[in-house]
């Protein structure tokens, strides 16, 4: 690599926990969930029909895979209603 070339990795939007259920960072979850706003969720967790993230740094939180699994498990079927 020259000294004008840098490398720039994008950033992960999956994290991997010590436990081995993935860390999901907010464009994850919105991709996952198919909700299209970030207030959305903020005002479901508010309201206590979203579950919360946990903090992955001082100005970071992430959501577990698993709880956002469960979480859509629990929505009901189009047409079910």
């Amino acid at each position: 690599m020259t000294h004008m070339q840098t490398r720039s990795a994008p950033r992960p939007t999956e994290q991997p926990s010590p436990i081995g259920d993935p860390l999901l960072r907010m464009p994850a979850v919105l991709a996952a969930t198919g909700i299209s706003h970030k207030a959305t969720i903020y005002a479901a967790m508010a309201a206590g029909t979203f579950p919360r993230p946990v903090r992955i740094g001082s100005r970071a939180v992430a959501w577990r895979s698993s709880d956002i699994a469960a979480w859509i498990a629990t929505r009901p079927v189009a047409g079910d209603e």
